[in-house]
């Protein structure tokens, strides 16, 4: 019934589509709530609320204005997609297979914590040029309205490095977070399944599946939004202002200021990540590709622990 093998080249290349649509689709569509919030990290005195926030640039720029960043946010998170989600598969094999299967069961949390910050690491560089565009067109108003005007405009005036500048803030903002996405996620799951739905997963339809997928998204999602906030007020601040190192930018912020727009956030990065899971799950279900269960205790292990009749 499935189209490819678990762990197979097909299997990764088709992990990595439904990282670019999840990613790619869900951070567009929400442009105009992250507008708001990068706006309210740089310029609180201006932007001072979510509601306030949204008044002021549409005032200023338009319902259009809303839209500004949307195409570096669709590629950069495209390309992010790709990497976070199919190096997530690669590297959770790769190392199961080296812990073996009791100890990948035992320390399984572990492993999931392991494989996404590998993933995350390689993700965010392919991330951190778009989201250096984004960022500018989005905080420096008269700066750039596109990527097409944006990005020669940034290569003249810092070379390469303007691309990359944000890349350190972006581990420290994104792999505790995606670190959160993936464990949080998967230990969700096995307890909705253990605790919540009435029935094993091999008996649910596959839009019950789906359900619990999204419900355990939207339950890690808080938990992410929560982690990896000051960091994301950090990055904000450090590609609108040039010469700042992140330490000075942290400083300056202090414990109140870098916990700005946590609310926003909370609500975006909830349903966000809740959308992306449901998208990602969607598109395995779709191209039938192997979704294992929930792991469960190897045989041996039983054994070894005289849980076996």
């Amino acid at each position: 019934e499935y189209s490819c093998e678990y762990g197979s080249l097909k299997f990764y290349a088709l992990c990595g589509v439904g990282g670019v649509l999840s990613c790619g689709l869900t951070h567009t569509a929400v442009v105009p709530l992250d507008l708001v919030k990068c706006r309210m990290q740089v310029d609180p005195q201006k932007y001072k609320s979510i509601f306030n926030g949204f008044s002021v640039t549409i005032k200023e720029d338009g319902v259009r204005g809303l839209a500004k960043g949307w195409a570096p946010t669709f590629i950069g998170y495209s390309m992010q997609g790709l990497c976070k989600f199919g190096f997530y598969e690669v590297f959770k094999i790769l190392y199961g297979n080296m812990m073996g299967e009791e100890n990948a069961y035992l320390w399984r949390t572990t492993l999931y914590l392991a494989a996404s910050a590998s993933a995350e690491f390689f993700a965010d560089i392919a991330l951190a040029p778009m989201e250096a565009a984004k960022v500018r067109i989005q905080t420096q108003p008269g700066y750039a309205n596109t990527l097409r005007q944006a990005v020669p405009k940034m290569f003249g005036e810092e070379g390469i490095w303007a691309f990359y500048k944000g890349v350190a803030p972006l581990w420290m903002r994104q792999i505790p977070y995606t670190m959160m996405k993936f464990a949080c996620f998967e230990r969700t799951v096995e307890a909705l399944y253990k605790y919540v739905v009435p029935k094993p997963r091999s008996e649910c339809t596959k839009g019950e599946q789906l359900v619990v997928t999204f419900i355990a998204g939207y339950i890690a999602g808080v938990f992410c939004a929560i982690v990896s906030h000051p960091a994301d007020s950090v990055v904000s601040v450090l590609n609108k202002e040039k010469g700042s190192s992140a330490s000075q930018v942290l400083m300056r912020l202090g414990f109140k200021g870098v916990w700005k727009g946590l609310f926003a956030r909370i609500i975006m990065i909830g349903t966000l990540t809740a959308l992306q899971w449901f998208i990602y799950d969607s598109v395995k279900v779709y191209f039938r590709l192997p979704r294992p269960p929930p792991p469960e205790m190897p045989e041996s292990l039983k054994k070894k622990l005289g849980l076996t009749e």
